[in-house]
């Protein structure tokens, strides 16, 4: 079973050559990121590797189910697999927090100039309405995020919390068949908020009280990707966001077209934003990295920010 295969990225990059790359005036020597990779899947989700050939083949799929993951874009191993719901849970992880609050981050030079400059807005929106903030790598620090346009699986996909060591977020570029994951900056942000210890929204325990979900519109083998998560490992601080960027479109993995999967149970809701973070995302987010405080020294700054300025 291809999810058996968990072989880490530190690991793989000990396999490969090194390159030299000039970013910022400074020669950093960089993995070299292999044209086929093989991210982890948990075992229990069922995908092989047909699985995933069969995705990357099909046309006029999203780009966030095209990678044919866990849920489609989530690289995420069997260890980690019973700690998920809206983030990991840092009491049993904490390893997987990204160390104080700060992300070392590379964008790859195989990027045209719109293309990086898209992701730079992305993570500049996150740097100003967090406390959390992406800083160039240097070169010094041992785990930091490799922004890169991954050639198999392609699509949009990345790892979930910090893993250690060089860490791929995949963000696949404008070809002739569309916008692919850098149309908005959503796209980007998506995944961002993935590698920081998001999960979709949609996963939630309570989540058949917002949504229905058309068992029979799934493509079968990729039916365990609309599971939700046990109320034992669930706190709910936020109520459930239709307008999250982290939560499933209407057509995500369905048999054909329009086969809706997952249809909003509240008369004129939508689902599967990827323009901006919502305010309950800004906020969720806050939470887990720390950034709103706790009472009575709550820090109001990032309040007004989410409520302000997220969708």
């Amino acid at each position: 079973m291809y999810g058996n295969r968990l072989l880490s990225l530190t690991a793989a990059f000990q396999l490969i050559a090194i390159t030299a790359v000039l970013c910022r005036n400074i020669q950093l020597m960089l993995p070299n990121i292999p044209d086929v990779m093989h991210p982890p899947i948990p075992s229990e989700a069922g995908i092989s590797e047909e699985d995933i050939e069969y995705l990357q083949s099909m046309e006029n799929i999203d780009p966030e189910v095209k990678p044919g993951l866990f849920q489609g874009d989530m690289a995420l191993n069997n260890e980690y697999f019973d700690y998920w719901r809206v983030g990991l849970r840092w009491d049993v992880f904490p390893e997987k927090l990204w160390l104080n609050r700060t992300v070392p981050y590379l964008i790859s030079p195989l990027y045209e100039t719109e293309h990086r400059i898209l992701i730079y807005q992305a993570i500049r929106t996150i740097n100003f309405m967090t406390c959390i903030k992406f800083v160039p790598w240097t070169g010094r620090e041992q785990d930091y995020l490799m922004i890169w346009p991954v050639k198999y699986p392609s699509g949009c996909w990345s790892y979930v919390g910090r893993f250690g060591g060089p860490q791929v977020v995949s963000l696949q570029p404008p070809d002739d068949t569309g916008s692919n994951c850098l149309g908005t900056d959503g796209r980007p942000i998506h995944e961002l908020l993935h590698a920081l210890g998001i999960f979709h929204e949609q996963s939630r325990a309570d989540r058949d009280k917002f949504v229905k979900i058309n068992i029979d519109n799934i493509i079968p083998q990729y039916r365990s990707n609309f599971d939700k998560q046990s109320l034992k490992n669930t706190t709910y601080q936020f109520e459930y966001d239709y307008d999250s960027v982290m939560h499933y479109g209407k057509n995500f993995f369905s048999i054909g077209k329009g086969k809706q999967t997952i249809v909003p149970k509240y008369e004129g809701a939508t689902i599967g934003q990827r323009k901006m973070m919502s305010k309950t995302d800004c906020l969720k987010l806050n939470d887990l990295y720390g950034c709103l405080g706790k009472p009575p020294n709550y820090n109001y700054k990032y309040y007004t920010l989410c409520n302000y300025m997220g969708l």
